[in-house]
C-alpha cells in the first residue's frame, strides 16, 4: 500500500511551476498504440509496461492519465505517475489528446477543455479491451477539467467505467483561469502556450487552407485572442466566452457520484484561488484537497531543484486508501 509523507515544500507558485521543467525526469520506454477514433481520426495512446502485460487477460488495476494544454505522455507528470503506480504492480496509460502525440491529427478539430465526449470515447474503449480490470483515471490541468465535466454528466453511470478519479491542477473556471494568465508573470505561461498553439493551427491551415483567420491566428497575444479565433469555431462554439462557460466543470461538481480526488495549490499561478470550488459546490463523493504550496502540477518538495515524487505518491494513496 502507498503512504505518502506530509510534504516539505520547496516555496513560491512560479517555482513550483517551473522547477519541475528543469528536473526532467528520465522517459519511460513507452508502447505506443494508434486507436482509431470513431470520427476517422487518431489518438496515440502510451503504454508502460511490455505490450503481454497489457493483455486482457491481465486482472491488475489499470492507471489512465489525460494531459494537460499542450502536454504529453512525456510531461514531468505523466511520467513520475506512471513510474510510481508499475512500482506498485499498476500498469499504466498516457492518451495523448489529438495532435500531442508528435504527428498532427487528421482533421480540422483538435482537443479542448471541456471534450468530454473524447474521455467517453476513450474510457469506453478501456472498458471494452480490459473489462476485468479495475481502472482508474487521473486528468491533469486541462485534461483535469475535461474529466470532471466527464464525470459530473455521467453521475451514477462514471461507476460502470471507473473505480475512482483525481484531477490534479484543473481550470474548474476557464474564464477565471484565462483571465488570470493574461496578467502579470503570468503571461510568460502564455507564450509558451501560444508558441506550440499558433505552430499546430499553421499546420492545420496547411492541411485546410481558409480553416480559420490567420490574421487573427498570428496576432492572438492571450489565451482569450486564440481561443475566440482558433478553439471556439473549430470545436462548436460560438466565441471564446461560449467555449469557457459551456466548457467549464466547475458547475458540473456537485453531480459527480464517483470517488474523486480534486488536488489544486493555493498559489497555482493559473487559478486564483477565489475560484476553487468550495464544499458546498461539490458532491460528496468530492475530497477537496488545497495544499498551501504546489503551484501549477508542481508540488515540488526539498531543497532546489527538488523532487516530484509527492504528487503520484499522494494521488496512488487515495486511490488504495480512500476509495
Amino acid at each position: 500500500m502507498i503512504a505518502y509523507r506530509a510534504p516539505r515544500w520547496l516555496p513560491g507558485g512560479h517555482a513550483q511551476t517551473i522547477y519541475p521543467l528543469l528536473i526532467r525526469p528520465d522517459p519511460l520506454p513507452w508502447h505506443r498504440q494508434r486507436w482509431q477514433t470513431p470520427d476517422d481520426d487518431f489518438v496515440d495512446v502510451d503504454c508502460y509496461e511490455p505490450p503481454p502485460a497489457l493483455a486482457a487477460d491481465q486482472v491488475g488495476p489499470l492507471l489512465v492519465l489525460f494531459h494537460g494544454l499542450e502536454g504529453s505522455s512525456n510531461s514531468h507528470y505523466a511520467t513520475t505517475l506512471m513510474r510510481s503506480a508499475a512500482a506498485i504492480g499498476w500498469s499504466g496509460i498516457v492518451v495523448n489528446f489529438r495532435g500531442c502525440s508528435g504527428e498532427i491529427n487528421r482533421l480540422p478539430r483538435t482537443y479542448h477543455a471541456g471534450d468530454s465526449d473524447e474521455i467517453e470515447w476513450v474510457l469506453h474503449a478501456l472498458r471494452q479491451r480490459f473489462p476485468r480490470r479495475p481502472r482508474y483515471a487521473v486528468g491533469v490541468s486541462l485534461g483535469g477539467n475535461a474529466l470532471l465535466k466527464w464525470l459530473g454528466e455521467r453521475e451514477t453511470k462514471a461507476g460502470d467505467y471507473l473505480s475512482a478519479a483525481a484531477a490534479i491542477s484543473a481550470p474548474v473556471d476557464l474564464a477565471a483561469c484565462c483571465h488570470h494568465l493574461a496578467h502579470g508573470f503570468n503571461r510568460v505561461y502564455t507564450k509558451a502556450f501560444l508558441h506550440t498553439l499558433k505552430k499546430k493551427a499553421n499546420q492545420k491551415l496547411r492541411l485546410y487552407p481558409g480553416l480559420l483567420d490567420e490574421g487573427r491566428m498570428r496576432a492572438a497575444s492571450n489565451l482569450y485572442e486564440f481561443d475566440d479565433v482558433v478553439t471556439a469555431p473549430l470545436h462548436g462554439f460560438a466565441s471564446a466566452e461560449d467555449y469557457w462557460r459551456r466548457a467549464s466543470s466547475k458547475p458540473w461538481l456537485a453531480a459527480i457520484r464517483l470517488p474523486t480526488l480534486l488536488l489544486n495549490a493555493q498559489n497555482d499561478p493559473f487559478l486564483p484561488t477565489a475560484a476553487l470550488p468550495v464544499a458546498a459546490q461539490v458532491a460528496a463523493q468530492v475530497q477537496l484537497d488545497y495544499p498551501r504550496q504546489g503551484g501549477h502540477v508542481g508540488f515540488v518538495t526539498g531543497r532546489p531543484p527538488g523532487q516530484l515524487d509527492w504528487l503520484p505518491l499522494r494521488i496512488l494513496h487515495f486511490f488504495q486508501n480512500e476509495v
